[in-house]
């Protein structure tokens, strides 16, 4: 792993039962009695004339039952869903304490920030550049271009650290002089607290930043 600094620079839950819920089998076995005391009020005072036909009550009992049993599919899938929650709010939680990397700032306290770089493949030069929280830049570091896993110093070009703060990195490629691309410096961060937000869960990095679970690109043991 090579380190960076300004002297290299080329310029300056409990788990959801899944069974329905007492309160649905209640309601769902009211709303069966009422259908079937409908159905009897309407056989009892039919039409002797002309009599409902037995397919007719064979379809409602049908339609009745369908209804019903969507009903227990719904609950089924919600109880699932809820637990499949916890299940992932508890795998987590064991990330607290572990280093995640992602595409988020990091927190700079005067230790050296390790990140993951991709230069173009075809760069003769890369160049790291690193942004403070207001997203100014506040230095550019030439880098060799075959590197993939760096560690920036925080020192300025006097050799003094850089204030604390969260910080953000990307890395410029050249080849003979021009632009190639650029791309986003991976970080990695401490997780300090992990938090579920509706059905997401929110990862708290050291420093107070914050990111989805999903932005998670790799954990690792905290250095």
């Amino acid at each position: 792993m090579t380190e960076i600094s300004q002297t290299t620079a080329a310029t300056t839950t409990s788990a959801a039962k899944t069974t329905t819920s007492p309160t649905t089998a209640s309601a769902l076995s009211s709303d069966f009695e009422t259908f079937l005391k409908m159905l009897t009020a309407q056989m009892k005072n039919q039409d002797p004339l002309n009599p409902i036909e037995s397919t007719d009550y064979a379809v409602q009992l049908a339609t009745f039952s369908s209804v019903e049993q969507q009903v227990q599919t719904n609950t089924l899938i919600s109880a699932l869903s809820e637990q499949l929650g916890v299940i992932g709010m508890s795998q987590t939680a064991s990330w607290v304490g572990k280093e995640v990397k992602s595409e988020a700032p990091a927190y700079f306290d005067g230790n050296p920030v390790s990140l993951s770089v991709t230069p173009d493949s075809s760069a003769d030069a890369s160049y790291l550049l690193v942004r403070n929280s207001e997203g100014t830049e506040v230095q550019r570091v030439e880098i060799d271009p075959k590197e993939t896993d760096i560690t920036w110093s925080g020192m300025d070009k006097d050799g003094y650290p850089f204030s604390n703060g969260r910080y953000s990195f990307a890395i410029e490629s050249h080849s003979n002089g021009s632009f190639l691309s650029s791309s986003a410096a991976l970080t990695y961060s401490e997780v300090t607290e992990a938090r579920r937000d509706g059905g997401d869960i929110t990862l708290i990095l050291n420093g107070g930043g914050e990111i989805s679970a999903d932005d998670v690109l790799s954990l690792r043991e905290a250095r």
